[in-house]
């Protein structure tokens, strides 16, 4: 061994001239001195008791003062050479921090105490004080020796520890430190078993106890031990057999009431920690139940919320409480949609095959297994394969280089493209003839043939069907429930005159006048008042609607064109009505709306009522007033009146819990048996000034931005009619959190145990008689779209090239619609038609999934940008042919899904291989995109509209080989890594021109899991360098011009004509008269890109996870008991970009 460093040195201090002396004794072959080591391990010792000086100069970085020490520990056998040894280890351990302790461990000092405490536990007799001091030594080791559970097995000294401490029972100075080192075994889940099986269990039941000012350092240590040990199945399910549980809830009773001033708060904490681990499984939850547990903590949990300093207490009281809430089924007959739509084709195998051939007498809503039954649990501190793990959020990465080249693909023979040619008129358009095709007016939507030969346009039919009754409720006129969800409910009886204040307006029997026209151009006047004088016709009588004439404000919105498209759109329910904001449109506000400050304790309070339901039950009203499955429902009018029953709607059933309290449960998409986010309802009879608590009880995502100041929106007929039409964020004590009505497991991915999670949000009306409208972001419905293409088409000018074609047709018999828009040429000149025809193609999508309804706003503004007469829009078209697709899923929008069409699968997860019959729109879409590959002209953009549920801003998701590959271990040649890096340029341009673009936010990782997905597939198999999904958020912003602003949809147009500004500027920088400038472009780029990896502080960098600060309070999102977060963990536990739930993301790209 090494002298040490400082010992030779001149002037060294007499500790260091020691350390030489003993070092030289070490040496000797044979120690014959025992003596001689006795008395410079007793100086040495005195040194570091007397002088502070001396542990820092053994410390010093540098010195082998420690190796010195453990080889004199490791080589000696007297009794007080080792006691003077570790004294001397315990005094340099206890200051220091984890810098002295992590010396210890490297040199091998815990297995050298380890071996020494099994040596001596093999005596007849060991030494008290020699136990004392190791295992004093070790408590302090353990903590920060992350091998030490396993080191201490290995070893045996689990043995000793445990036998030492039945010895030693009433000896609390040996009993301390064995009780400190047995709570450090423990947090080995494979140690705890095994002390679980040797009785150490018991023997914690023998030394806590009810509330005592003695020895409360012992107790509290005893507990902590308890708890870790209960973390294991096995343990928990000992300690259930001989009935600890009603002990634990007995003991705490006693802390609880004794412990007045709450000087013990952390013992009491430690005693809930036990019951919440016991409460881990099955036999614990009953056991806490039949204990009587829910009252006993719900009854102390509110004798603590005035104490803020409890709050620890009152959370994981709350835990403990959710956890054992027994399981209910949802409220439902079935999961399943209330609505179906046959298929004709039904996939081989998936979800939807799946529920097609499950047995009639199967019930969907019941989980099997309802006991939320776990796998052994490991602790955080479990780390015996530590260094072996990867972090789960790289395990979705594509790591296969092969996958990772984008080449282009055909799939299909180019004979059976050539019928897409018609869609790609302008790349043969000669404008020889006068009257240019592209400004004869044409039908809102095409004939268009495919390889079939046959039509797939509904018009021929929708001729001779009779345009449908359509209603639209007032503020004195509700409408009336259906008898029948799937079938249109009658006409009333032409004898009987309708009473305005009970029936809706029908609209076959009604003219529309405007009103004046205000000298403040910004006031709406007095609207939608039915007057009954009118005359008489045959179909009854005649109502007057008046309308405020909004047209300065809303150019492209028209509600008599409204009505028209809206007779012509589609639904599976057959919807007759018409909801106010959709008819009347929606003006966005001039005044800002922050994100919602979190209330703390809001989501604790809203837990505590709910326990309420259970520890009361007579106080529960439980009454039905909302209902698609069992209409009509009886109205008493002591209610609430919802209607969820036109275009977009949503909602299923609607519940009075309370007086002012109602449960709503939202309608799963057709053919599906989940995806309940998208919610879309209509309320009435409300009471002024009361505040109102809505519980929409059946979401599925782990999280949500409602936690994080998003608010819903709501629209009120009454601000309609006095001038105000438009969608406010509303909304108070909002919350999202696990509750206890139990997922299916046929719903769940066949996952048992799950649970669905609680949207809460209160809401105060202001006016009497009102109609108001909720929905989870601004509703954008098919209709819409068809109106506003209409009001587009109005807006054209000789410059500009606009068709409008039918793609195809919808499961539902709806048209998909397809834009072609880019600039008329200057002449008929051979250069000019030239030029047009070698325009870059870039295509644009949206709206693949329904519930993402500010993609429509998004692609609102591209769509008034693009037919403006401005300078930049004149210059954009001149620069590209846009092919624009603004719709992908009508279906799903028109019949109020989240996320899938009519075949009940996701849209957006079928690019791979579409199929014809079940996914017409991706079908085509793609075909479109492999025809343009085909002849040579694959699109220099492709861009997907979304929403992102889970994060703020507005941001893109790309590919890149090389930053994928970065993410992971994968060894890849230079050659591999060669790509062109102008897929960052459109990002980087929108963080330079849109205020709510975060470049911060942009992700290029290719993941396993979006590999069908349109952005992944038109990269790899269309070539599309530039192909991407922009995400915007359904919340706001949290950088930027509109940091700490909730998104609205003046905002989300803004995206929209920013994008096409970005785009003009990405034109000039691959123009060929730019290409001299372009490699210093590309440089940027590179450097960009070099800081963005050098910027990385974990292996994942891609935007697939949440980025939210920690709250005060904490928010509980996990969907496993076992996996319930600590409520006193710190900030880093309880920052959700940490929690391993929010890596599976649903994501929306």
């Amino acid at each position: 061994m090494n002298k040490p460093k400082m010992a030779t040195e001149k002037g060294s201090s007499r500790v260091l001239m020691l350390l030489g002396q003993l070092e030289r004794l070490n040496g000797e072959a044979v120690v014959t001195d025992i003596e001689a080591i006795r008395q410079v391990t007793g100086k040495i010792l005195h040194l570091i008791q007397t002088q502070e000086k001396t542990r820092k100069e053994i410390m010093t970085k540098g010195s082998s003062g420690m190796e010195v020490i453990l080889t004199s520990l490791e080589n000696t056998r007297d009794l007080q050479t080792i006691l003077n040894i570790l004294c001397i280890l315990n005094e340099l351990l206890t200051v220091g921090g984890g810098r002295r302790v992590g010396v210890f461990v490297s040199k091998g000092g815990t297995a050298i105490v380890l071996q020494l405490l099994v040596q001596s536990g093999k005596e007849a007799s060991p030494s008290e004080e020699l136990m004392l001091h190791l295992h004093s030594l070790l408590a302090k080791v353990g903590p920060k020796d992350r091998k030490f559970g396993i080191k201490a097995r290995l070893n045996g000294a689990l043995n000793v520890t445990v036998n030492l401490l039945k010895q030693n029972l009433q000896n609390h100075k040996l009993l301390l430190p064995c009780l400190q080192v047995l709570r450090v075994y423990s947090s080995n889940s494979v140690n705890a078993v095994s002390l679980g099986k040797s009785g150490v269990v018991e023997l914690m039941f023998k030394v806590i106890g009810p509330y005592s000012k003695k020895n409360t350092t012992l107790l509290k240590v005893a507990l902590d031990t308890l708890a870790a040990l209960l973390k294991s199945k096995m343990n928990a399910r000992r300690a259930v057999d001989r009935a600890h549980v009603p002990a634990l809830l007995a003991i705490y009773q006693d802390w609880h009431r004794n412990d007045t001033r709450h000087r013990h708060m952390l013992i009491r904490k430690s005693i809930l920690g036990c019951i919440k681990n016991i409460t881990n499984i099955k036999l614990g939850r009953k056991a806490f139940i039949d204990a009587d547990g829910m009252r006993i903590l719900y009854n102390t949990s509110a004798e603590c919320l005035p104490v803020r300093t409890l709050d620890p207490l009152v959370n994981t009281s709350s835990l403990i409480m959710r956890k054992c809430f027994p399981k209910n089924r949802l409220p439902l007959p079935t999961i399943k949609s209330v609505f179906h739509h046959p298929l004709q084709h039904v996939p081989a195998s998936g979800p939807v095959a799946q529920l097609y051939s499950q047995p009639p007498g199967v019930d969907d809503v019941v989980d099997e297994s309802d006991d939320n039954e776990d796998t052994e649990v490991d602790t955080e501190n479990d780390t015996e394969n530590e260094e072996d793990e990867k972090d789960p959020r790289n395990d979705d990465i594509e790591t296969d280089i092969n996958k990772l080249r984008s080449r282009q693909v055909l799939t299909r023979p180019f004979e059976e493209l050539r019928v897409y040619e018609r869609f790609f008129r302008e790349f043969s358009e000669d404008f020889q003839v006068k009257a240019l095709v592209c400004f004869e007016p044409l039908p809102l939507f095409q004939d268009c043939e495919f390889e079939s030969g046959k039509s797939t346009s509904p018009s021929a039919s929708d001729a001779s069907k009779p345009l449908r009754s359509i209603i639209i409720p007032t503020a004195h006129s509700t409408p009336r429930p259906l008898t029948d969800p799937r079938n249109k409910p009658p006409r009333p009886d032409k004898g009987e005159p309708p009473r305005l204040k009970d029936t809706p307006v029908d609209l076959d029997s009604i003219s529309i006048s405007k009103a004046p026209e205000s000298k403040l151009e910004l006031e709406l006047v007095q609207g939608l008042s039915c007057g009954g004088e009118g005359p008489q016709e045959e179909s009854g009588e005649q109502a007057v609607l008046e309308v405020p004439d909004t047209a300065a404000l809303l150019p492209l919105h028209d509600p008599d064109l409204y009505l028209v498209m809206v007779k012509g759109t589609c639904s599976v329910p057959g919807y007759t009505e018409v909801a106010y904001p959709d008819y009347f449109g929606h003006v966005a506000p001039n005044f800002r709306e922050h994100i919602l400050e979190r209330v703390y304790g809001v989501q604790r309070s809203k837990i505590f009522q709910d326990i309420e339901r259970l520890i009361h039950p007579t106080d529960i009203l439980d009454k039905v007033v909302y209902d698609l499955d069992f209409c009509p429902v009886i109205d008493d009018g002591e209610c609430l009146k919802f209607n969820s029953q036109f275009e977009s709607g949503n909602l299923r059933k609607a519940i009075q819990v309370r007086k002012f309290e109602y449960d709503l449960v939202l309608n799963s998409d057709i053919n599906s048996n989940h995806y309940h986010q998208w919610f879309y309802f209509e309320v009435s009879s409300m009471r002024v000034g009361v505040p109102y608590r809505f519980n929409i009880i059946n979401c599925e995502k782990s999280n949500s931005q409602f936690n994080y100041g998003m608010q819903v929106l709501m629209y009120s007929v009454q601000d309609a009619i006095s001038g105000s039409p438009r969608w406010v964020r509303t909304g108070s004590d909002i919350c999202y959190y696990k509750n206890h009505f139990s997922r299916s497991s046929i719903a769940a991915g066949g996952q048992k145990g799950k649970s669905y999670y609680t949207m809460t949000f209160t809401v105060t009306f202001q006016h009497k008689d009102d109609v108001c409208y909720f929905a989870y972001h601004y509703p954008y419905t098919y209709s819409t779209l068809k109106m506003h293409l209409q009001k587009l088409r109005a807006l054209r000018t000789p410059q500009i090239y606009y068709r409008q074609e039918q793609l195809c047709e919808t499961l539902g018999g709806n048209c998909c619609p397809l834009l072609t828009i880019t600039a008329m040429p200057e002449s008929t000149g051979n250069d000019h038609i030239c030029q047009f025809r070698n325009r870059p193609v870039v295509f644009l999508t949206a709206r693949v999934h329904p519930g993402e309804t500010n993609a429509s706003w998004v692609m609102k503004g591209t769509l008034e940008f693009l037919m403006s007469s401005s300078p930049l829009a004149q210059s954009l078209r001149e620069s590209y042919i846009f092919k624009i697709i603004p719709m992908l899923n009508p279906d799903g929008v028109i019949n109020g899904n989240h996320r899938c069409s009519l075949s009940g699968e996701d849209l957006n997860r079928q690019w791979l291989t579409p199929s014809a019959e079940l996914h017409p729109t991706i079908y085509h879409t793609k075909s479109l995109l492999q025809y343009l590959t085909a002849i040579g002209r694959t699109p220099l953009v492709f861009c997907d509209y979304h929403g992102h549920s889970r994060k703020k801003n507005v941001f893109m998701y790309g590919c890149s080989i090389k930053e994928t590959v970065w993410q992971t271990n994968v060894s890849a040649s230079s050659s591999d890594l060669q790509e062109d890096l102008g897929y960052r340029t459109l990002p980087k341009l929108l963080s330079q021109l849109a205020p709510a673009f975060s470049l911060s936010s942009c992700s290029f990782v290719v993941e396993r899991s979006k590999e069908s997905t349109a952005r992944v597939v038109v990269w790899r198999e269309i070539g599309v360098q530039r192909s991407y999904t922009m995400e915007s958020t359904l919340c706001g912003c949290d950088q930027g011009k509109y940091k700490g602003l909730q998104i609205g949809t003046r905002e989300l147009e803004e995206m929209g004509s920013q994008f096409c500004v970005a785009l003009l500027r990405l034109r000039r920088l691959t123009s060929p008269l730019e290409l001299r400038n372009h490699h210093t472009h590309l440089l940027d780029m590179e450097s960009d890109l070099i800081e963005t990896r050098c910027n990385i502080t974990c292996p994942t960098t891609y935007v697939m996870e949440e980025d939210e600060p920690a709250f005060l309070e904490e928010v509980d999102y996990s969907a496993e008991s076992d996996e319930e977060n600590d409520p006193d963990a710190d900030h880093a536990h309880l920052d959700p970009s940490s929690d391993p739930e929010f890596t599976h993301q649903d994501s929306l790209t």
